[in-house]
């Protein structure tokens, strides 16, 4: 059986909805939809329907009006939903949402841009070294996890068009890069996309200057990280470009493991 998870930076649930993301979405066929950067909170999700057929949402909302955000939908509930990572400066921003399913979890993470402004960066500084903590000991506790959305972190230099020139810049600084060397390459995480399409050069942002996207001059920076304990796990993965509801586009990963989608139909 295959478990499709997708994930896709909306870049805002209302304008999402608006370009019919979330009628494409409910025809994927995932088990679970992993949404960042929704900027929705509840009291205007209340004003319109944002459901997907077949699925329940869950959402972690920033204080912030109108600001990042992260949702799951998923058609089967999960055993538990965890809001956040526990960091009170991390969590009032809406940056993680958790789905235990068994000894299977899987995550919805939105880590900081830092290209605004270097108190910004600071943060996204301070929010990496929070989430290495965390995902070392996620990594060690016997759990499967998937921790899948926007890294806003290109790793090498295949994972961006103009690297050369992006190298003091927000999102592929030294610093950046190697921190997601070390989850990588000491703690064993997985690039799912990587391993599946290890010279594959696409993208998955792309800005809205200058014909980015028409030109590819992108980024790869949305990620489907497991741990070490699903190697092999992971089959098959794609970025969907045939249709576009964001600077983002949708990253899909299919695992060999039991569908939440079959798992409900059965009952």
């Amino acid at each position: 059986m295959t478990l499709r998870v997708l994930t896709l930076n909306i870049n805002g649930l209302r304008s999402g909805e608006r370009k019919g993301a979330l009628q494409w979405l409910a025809q994927q066929k995932a088990d679970v939809i992993a949404l960042q950067e929704t900027r929705c909170p509840e009291s205007e999700r209340a004003k319109s329907d944002f459901s997907i057929k077949g699925y329940q949402s869950h959402f972690h909302d920033a204080e912030a009006k109108g600001y990042s955000g992260v949702a799951l939908y998923l058609p089967q509930a999960p055993d538990r939903v965890i809001h956040g990572i526990g960091n009170a400066e991390f969590d009032r921003e809406g940056r993680w949402l958790q789905a235990d399913y068994g000894d299977l979890s899987i995550i919805s993470l939105y880590l900081p841009s830092g290209s605004s402004s270097e108190i910004r960066q600071a943060f996204k500084f301070r929010a990496m070294e929070w989430l290495e903590v965390k995902m070392r000991a996620m990594k060690n506790d016997g759990r499967r996890y998937i921790v899948c959305g926007d890294y806003n972190i290109a790793h090498t230099n295949l994972d961006i068009k103009n690297w050369r020139s992006n190298q003091k810049n927000s999102g592929f600084l030294p610093e950046e890069r190697e921190w997601m060397q070390r989850l990588l390459h000491e703690e064993g995480w997985l690039d799912t996309h990587r391993r599946i399409r290890p010279e594959a050069t696409e993208y998955t942002w792309w800005s809205n200057r200058a014909n980015a996207y028409a030109n590819d001059v992108g980024w790869r920076i949305d990620y489907q990280l497991a741990t070490p304990n699903l190697d092999g796990a992971h089959v098959q993965a794609r970025v969907h470009r045939e249709d576009r509801f964001s600077d983002h586009a949708p990253v899909i990963v299919d695992y060999e493991l039991p569908s939440l989608l079959k798992a409900k139909r059965r009952r």
